[in-house]
């Protein structure tokens, strides 16, 4: 991370402050007027032990108050306990719009942080996904955003309330008794050592913690994936064990990181009670010596308890803020990760696009330095249908990945309609391209809101009018609840068939001018092939396809067939062209007859 170059996490935290800086100026008056009601309570009980019950003198400072009501112990004793009420009333009222609008500060810029990262996770090329665990990122999305809220929302509050309440008690004991307050204060050099201490520690502890339960939540995100398969091995066993591996370091992580807390809060304990005692002491000698006022070592006695409470607080807060700042460089490490692929300065929307597509020389490589695509020309005509063929890990998957600027190839250039797909904007073009899988991908929401992804903007006869057309609709009006059924997670109430129409309707709502389908009748039985077969023609006429296939119907279609072996294009031509003359294409053509 450059150090000369805001990141983006504390950009957007400054930016958030910038936007609330009136809010938050309110909320730091609150905070005096709670910290000023707090250095004020004892205040009251001073003055009924020493000029009520002892009779002495009211101090100069104290006669313009009195002189509110008639001279006597009485009046005074009554302005006493009104006093306690009061400094409680305004306590609370600043105490309420304190932690009210704190609170609601943090939680919207956490939330605003949420939403960023989130936004960026989806920004970042595959390549990252691919690298990263899903759990992991899952556990930065949820867990250290949750952390952070609870700083933003709590403690930070917390934090300036203790500090402004210890500093206002030891500037008043030292008006008090000079001697006194340096007791006090000679403690906090201790107490400040042991919270730093235990600060870093945690930090340490907290970071290899949250890494850990990303690994925990990336394994439970794995095999829960894959129930099905773990029962029909009858692994059970076997990943409990997995998970009890994983869980290992994070449980010895956790247990570390409480009893560090532990130690701590018991050693600001042991150095408070003997500070306490040292003020107690000395402040007692100078009440028999008639150096003090006995309200005032009662007065003394409540700063320096009320004192040491916020400050034993500060042990646990310290735990708090090096939690939130393991969480803070977790996320910044997400946010500063810049997308491999971007839109250029000049690049313009794709609009009103044709559909022909041209590939010069490309080739691309994972990282690896490994080419899975070399040299690779070819170009399509608008509305002509082109099928790659070619054994697993042949490129085929890839080509459809660059066309859709997934990745970007290292060497030549891919061109839609004449110009080279790095000139459009993303999103435009994507909008361009419809796409079938063969494992189509729906989500855990209603059919008709599946359908709609294509097109959120679609009105519900426009939804209705593809799913006929993806012979879908005989199917979704059998569902209980018709297009408002909600599906399971994936599509896993569906079957595959199933499955497959509704993602087809969900391209059919597109009407995009580009369409890949990429093993779209793989796994399919004889009754679920024939209506996907057939909502597929509807779906291709007139438009661009590139199809992955190995069904021979969806080759003999198609106006030319691209052979692919090893990262290169072997051999080219229509089915009948290829199958009497090319060897490799027979071998691909028998393989699968």
């Amino acid at each position: 991370m450059s150090q000369e170059t805001p990141s983006r996490f504390r950009q957007l935290f400054l930016g958030n402050l910038r936007e609330v800086k009136g809010r938050l100026l309110f909320a730091g008056l609150c905070t005096l007027g709670a910290t000023a009601a707090e250095l004020l309570k004892p205040w009251p009980l001073k003055i009924i032990l020493d000029h009520v019950i002892l009779d002495k003198p009211v101090p100069r400072t104290l006669r313009a108050l009195h002189g509110l009501l008639a001279e006597g112990k009485v009046p005074l004793l009554l302005e006493a306990a009104a006093g306690i009420v009061v400094i409680a009333l305004a306590g609370g009222l600043f105490s309420y719009f304190q932690i009210f609008i704190t609170s609601s500060i943090g939680y919207k810029m956490v939330y605003a942080l949420r939403r960023e990262l989130f936004t960026h996770l989806q920004t970042l090329s595959l390549a990252f996904h691919n690298r990263a665990r899903s759990g992991d990122l899952l556990t930065k999305i949820a867990g250290d955003t949750n952390t952070l809220k609870d700083v933003f929302a709590d403690s930070i509050l917390k934090f300036s309330s203790y500090v402004l309440t210890v500093v206002g008690m030891l500037a008043i004991m030292a008006a008090i008794d000079w001697k006194i307050g340096l007791i006090a204060l000679a403690t906090l050099p201790f107490l400040g050592y042991s919270l730093l201490h235990l600060y870093r520690k945690t930090k340490l502890s907290v970071k290899t913690q949250k890494k850990q339960e990303g690994k925990v939540a990336s394994r439970m995100s794995e095999v829960l994936q894959a129930v099905p398969l773990v029962q029909a091995f009858a692994r059970e066993r076997y990943e409990a064990e997995q998970f009890d591996a994983v869980t290992e370091q994070t449980v010895r992580e956790s247990i570390r990181v409480a009893r560090l807390e532990a130690a701590a809060t018991r050693s600001s304990e042991i150095i408070t009670a003997l500070g306490t005692a040292a003020a107690v002491l000395f402040g007692a000698f100078q009440v028999l010596k008639g150096r003090m006022l006995p309200g005032e070592l009662v007065l003394v006695v409540g700063y320096l308890t009320n004192m040491y409470k916020p400050i034993r607080q500060l042990a646990k807060l310290s735990t708090d803020f090096s939690k939130a700042m393991a969480a803070a460089e977790r996320v910044s490490e997400v946010l500063d990760i810049e997308p491999e692929i971007t839109d250029r300065p000049d690049a313009v929307p794709a609009t009103g696009l044709k559909g022909e597509i041209e590939f010069r020389d490309v080739s691309f490589d994972y990282g690896d330095g490994k080419d899975v695509l070399r040299n690779v020309s070819f170009s399509v005509s608008p509305g002509q249908r082109l099928a790659l063929v070619g054994v697993s890990g042949a490129g085929k998957s890839t080509i459809v990945s660059l066309i859709l600027r997934l990745y970007e190839p290292q060497r030549g250039a891919i061109l839609i309609d004449g110009r080279d797909i790095r000139q459009y904007k993303r999103a435009s073009l994507r909008r361009h391209i419809g796409i079938v899988l063969q494992q189509s991908l729906l989500f855990g929401a209603t059919i008709r809101e599946n359908i709609a992804y294509g097109k959120p903007k679609a009105t519900p006869e426009q939804i209705e009018a593809a799913a006929r057309a993806a012979n879908a609709e005989e199917f979704i009006r059998e569902l209980e609840h018709g297009y408002d059924t909600v599906i399971g997670e994936r599509g896993a109430t569906l079957s595959g068939g199933q499955r497959q129409r509704i993602a087809i309707a969900r391209a059919l709502i597109r009407d995009a001018p580009v369409l890949i389908l990429d093993e779209p009748m793989t796994g399919l039985d004889g009754e679920s092939e024939a209506k996907v077969r057939e909502a597929l023609d509807r779906l291709m006429a007139g438009k661009t396809c590139i199809v992955i296939t190995h069904d021979l119907q969806s080759v003999a279609d198609a106006d030319q067939v691209l052979v692919l072996d090893g990262g290169g294009i072997v051999d080219r031509g229509t089915h009948a062209e290829l199958a009497a003359r090319s060897g490799r294409y027979r071998q691909l053509y028998e393989a699968v007859t």
